[in-house]
């Protein structure tokens, strides 16, 4: 025994000293004796007479293991032993000897392990076999407060262990606990309720650290037993004798009205439930929740009645008779304004779940109307307490002006915070209108008025709710100024706040005004003061940048949504914008306001919208635009004249200097419509391709700097759909600057521009074409595999996922191609040297590539080419061995092989699109080469496949009829019966 203790010893040992080789030694010991026969007579040994609380532990944690996992193999003898000597110990039962150790003198985590062990012994044995264990407990009580604490904690642990349903249950453990709580019903609740009753009279000025141990266990059994033994003429007034009486500590007092929460949450009939609920008389602690806000005991009198409200609330809404309603109604009238307080002035846990219950109550409140007083006076006071629970905390208001670490998270988590509250404002709005309208103006004219100083979080809040209210309101009633709104909006362009140079305050002032633009675009008279909020140190020259660049973007929302209304005041506008301007594209921008730079592009395409109109005189169109454009382009005319001097120094700041002027005349020319620079107004047109070539310079001065080139093109794709088919003149320039220095991984942007031009102009561009496809299928054929791209370790690089998009863009493109009637392009004679290898490149991609769009793209491809390439049957070949490969080659690999294999997997759905193309293709094969297409297939790759002659024959009659649906079907079912016959793919030739 003195071994098996050093051993445990060693292994609980925490100090460091002992070497993990001895540790692991001692482990094996002890788990050597845990395999002995007499392990639960050792064990029991060693807890009656070691006073090593290492040991008393080890002991302990075995029996329940022994027990837990082999209670089927001990004998009854055994059993019997480890039932009355757990027992004993628990309840100081024949511990006379003064030689026994005291367990119970022990920790706590020893005392919880010995319940754990008791209860072990209850989940097997009661109460079929020891019935009268907790009978048996009940005497013992009268031992005095180290038993009763044991029967505290042997409860606790089978309420953890079995019942509780906060814990995930097995069928088996939900078994045993109702077969558990139907015996303790039936058996030993009433004495148990009886002693927890005697124990709290008794003990209540003596022990109340006792008193509360046993009420919060007591709050766990309620749920379940019949509640007559606690709702009665002894025990209520007990408990609410508890929670009231001054003196006794705020542990018990709590526990006290944790137990009457259980009392109130019990499951049971309405009607039942309603009558509980009164008798009560809950209003009795009403008054205990103003006191300490951080107390322990606030905290559980705040759960106590938000609980109750949730359960008074579930009542009205169940409960159809009109008394029932009314009883409720006055209940809940009783205990809200208490709730209002808890929420406002209590740090709880259970804010979200009082959220929840007001959200309810407010749903409720739907199907009263109209209100009456007092639940007009409630809906006031829910927004009182959503109002409180939005503000910020004024110690972070700097932190959230410079949005540091802090204020970021702070702001983050104000931000969900506020999420149901919100939700719970619209609600709110949606039951009482007039209400919320009259709370919102009395905040924000309280937020005015409040001192400076103070008023930070105020307004915030105030313009905050505006804000959220806004989501409720339809567009009619925004447009019309419903109630108060037009008032309110008037206001709120109005307002000045002292305050508004914070960050938090200026962004949600312009969100609200930007939220409420409807109203202004029917109420034309405010426009200039929504104009001025934008255009002044309130927006766009606000003096925070984050500010100034939320402000652009809503701006350019504005001129989106009033356009027409804002022609006479362009003038006004573009002159208040001109340092803005000037600014974003000065010669001394630095590279490191670069970063987020580009909400200088809102700025100008708020610019272009407005002068893009027809409204505009052209005159004064052509000047306004003239005005920007002239400077852009002479200070990037300048920068290319300066390149070559440039020192390595400088040459980063021109080329971001040029970035920045290439976006804001891009962003510029959104406003301007095709029609309107080609047909109504060419003046405008000239204008954009004069910028256009000055532009395609930076390419040949500045070839190999991808920013630039990427923004240039960029800026061609705009004049694509801007300048229509005048474009022309400028492309065959523009191709040869993006063709002259371009990588192969540089050509995605080139293919994607002409993908747009062939798709724009279809054959219009086919000499364009003509010249650029052999250099572009040159070099990309160069870089990229025929078949697949290589896979394991060192090819996961961005160099290969550049590849990869290069090789996906350049599918697209050959498919654009061949869809827009320009598959000739791949025939001329400086491009037909090509032709194989992206035949082959193409057989490959649709017959194993991973993505099955691209492999669906590709037989798309073959398709189309069968159509422009070959006549009827019998017809001159127009492009000699092309009708041979597609038989012999593409038909039996790509139409039968691929999808033989395994990995085509009819049941996605994109593969069973690609299938869908696969039978068009034979279909299309069969229309173009009649017999000797379906000669080759049937005769040389169906027998390969191990097609029955039979199959093959319906096969042909399918293919030669005209139900391409029925061919469809007849052909998956053919090649999922040739799988069944084969073992493994067929090999891709």
């Amino acid at each position: 025994m003195a071994d098996l203790e050093k051993a445990i010893l060693i292994i609980f040992d925490e100090s460091g000293t002992v070497d993990s080789e001895l540790k692991q030694k001692a482990k094996e010991y002890c788990d050597k004796i845990k395999e002995e026969r007499a392990i639960c007579r050792i064990c029991i040994d060693r807890l009656c007479f070691s006073s090593l609380v290492q040991v008393q532990f080890w002991c302990l944690q075995t029996l329940h293991e022994v027990i837990r996992v082999g209670y089927s193999s001990i004998s009854p003898d055994e059993m019997y032993l480890i039932r009355k000597s757990v027992f004993s110990i628990v309840c100081f039962e024949g511990f006379d000897d003064n030689g026994v150790v005291r367990v119970l003198d022990g920790p706590a985590f020893i005392k919880n392990k010995l319940a754990q062990v008791l209860v072990t012994l209850i989940y097997f044995e009661y109460p079929l076999i020891w019935s009268s264990v907790f009978i048996d407990f009940l005497p013992h009580l009268s031992k005095g407060a180290a038993v009763i604490d044991m029967f505290c904690r042997v409860l606790n642990s089978l309420d953890d262990e079995l019942i509780s349903l906060d814990y995930p249950r097995t069928p088996e453990e939900m078994a045993v606990a109702g077969r558990v709580k139907d015996a303790m019903r039936q058996q030993c609740v009433t004495q148990i309720v009886r002693a927890w009753y005697d124990i709290i009279s008794m003990y209540r000025n003596s022990d109340q650290e006792l008193c509360t141990n046993v009420l919060d266990s007591m709050g766990r059994y309620i749920s379940w037993i019949d509640i007559g033994l606690i709702v009665n003429d002894a025990f209520v007034p007990l408990l609410f004798e508890l929670v009231l009486v001054d003196g006794l500590s705020e542990q018990l007092r709590g526990a006290a009205a944790g137990c009457l929460l259980a009392v109130v949450s019990k499951r049971m009939e309405y009607q039942t439930k309603l009558s509980l609920l009164r008798s009560l008389q809950i209003s009795r602690v009403f008054g205990l929740v103003t006191e300490d806000g951080d107390s322990e005991l606030v905290l559980r009198i705040a759960t106590l009645l938000t609980g109750y409200a949730v359960e008074v609330l579930e009542c009205f809404k169940r409960l159809n008779a009109e008394d029932a309603k009314g009883i409720s109604m006055e209940l809940l009238d009783e205990v809200l304004p208490s709730v209002f307080y808890v929420m406002q002035n209590c740090e709880l846990d259970s804010t979200f779940s009082i959220v929840q219950f007001l959200s309810s109550y407010v749903a409720t409140m739907r199907s009263l109307s109209p209100l009456r007083e007092k639940q007009l006076l409630h809906v006031g006071q829910i927004l009182e307490v959503i109002h409180s629970q939005i503000l910020y905390d004024r110690m972070y208001r700097g932190n959230l002006d410079i949005l540091d670490k802090i204020g970021k998270e702070e702001e983050d988590r104000m931000v969900e915070f506020r999420k149901d509250l919100f939700v719970l404002l619209r609600s709110v709005g949606r039951v009482a209108p007039d209400v919320i309208q009259v709370f919102i103006r009395n905040s924000i004219a309280s937020a005015i008025a409040c001192p400076s100083d103070r008023n930070v979080e105020e307004v915030e809040g105030a313009l905050s709710l505006f804000y959220a209210y806004g989501e409720s309101i339809t567009d009619e009633a925004m447009r019309t100024g419903t109630g108060l709104l037009n008032e309110l909006v008037p206001m709120l362009l109005s307002s000045r706040f002292p305050c508004h140079s914070n960050r938090l305050v200026a962004l949600v002032y312009l969100e609200t005004i930007t939220r409420y633009l409807k109203f202004v675009q029917e109420n034309t008279q405010y426009i200039p003061m929504v104009l001025g909020v934008f255009l002044d140190e309130r927006g766009i020259h606000h003096q925070n940048i984050n500010v100034s660049r939320r402000a652009s973007y809503l701006f350019m929302r504005v001129v989106k949504l009033l356009k027409v209304k804002l022609v006479p005041f362009i003038e006004t506008i573009l002159q208040s914008l001109q340092d803005t301007v000037a600014r974003i594209t000065s010669m001394g921008y630095t590279s490191k306001e670069a970063l987020g730079s580009e909400d200088g592009s809102h700025i100008f395409e708020a610019i272009g919208l407005l002068l893009g109109m027809d409204d505009v005189p052209p005159a004064k169109q052509s000047d306004y635009l003239s005005s920007l454009l002239t400077p852009l382009c002479q200070q990037v005319e300048a920068l290319l004249m300066n390149a070559k001097v440039l020192s390595p120094e400088e040459s980063p700041v021109k080329v971001a200097n040029i970035q920045q002027i290439i976006m804001a005349i891009n962003s510029l020319s959104k406003g301007f419509s095709e029609r309107l620079v080609t047909h109504s107004r060419p003046a405008i047109g000239l204008m954009f391709k004069k910028t256009l070539d000055v532009l395609l310079q930076v390419l040949a001065v500045f070839p190999k700097v991808e920013p630039l080139r990427s923004k240039v093109i960029s800026f061609m794709h705009r004049m694509v759909d801007t300048l229509g088919a005048s474009v022309f003149p400028c492309l065959p320039k523009a191709m040869e600057q993006l063709l002259s220095e371009s990588e192969p991984k540089e050509m995605v942007g080139l293919l994607l521009l002409l993908n747009q031009l062939i798709c724009k102009f279809g054959t219009s561009v086919r000499d364009i074409l003509d010249e650029v496809f052999p250099a572009i299928a040159g070099r990309i054929l160069s870089v990229i595999p025929s078949d697949a791209f290589p896979s394991g370790p060192g090819t996961n690089t961005e160099e290969f996922r550049e590849l990869q998009e290069l090789q996906r863009t350049l599918y697209t493109f050959l498919h654009v191609i061949a869809t827009h009637d320009l598959s000739s392009i791949f025939l001329s004679p400086k491009s037909r040297e090509y032709l194989q290898p992206l035949m082959q490149m193409l057989l490959y991609t649709s017959c194993k590539h991973k993505d099955i769009l691209v492999r669906k793209a590709c037989v798309q491809i073959f398709t189309r080419l069968i159509k422009d390439w070959c006549a009827r049957p019998y017809s001159e070949e127009k492009v000699p061995g092309f009708q041979k490969f597609m038989i012999e080659v593409f038909a039996t690999n790509c139409c039968l092989y691929s999808v033989l294999d395994k990995s085509f997997e009819f049941r996605d759905a994109n593969t069973h699109i690609l299938f869908g193309e696969i039978v068009v293709a034979q279909k299309v094969m069969y229309e173009r080469f009649g017999d000797d297409f379906l000669v080759h297939f049937v005769s040389k790759g169906f027998p390969a496949a191990h097609c029955s002659q039979d199959l093959a024959e319906q096969y042909c009659q399918k293919l030669q009829g005209n139900d391409l649906k029925a061919l469809k079907s007849f052909y998956q079912s053919l090649i999922e019966n040739l799988r069944l016959q084969q073992n493994g793919s067929l090999v891709f030739r």
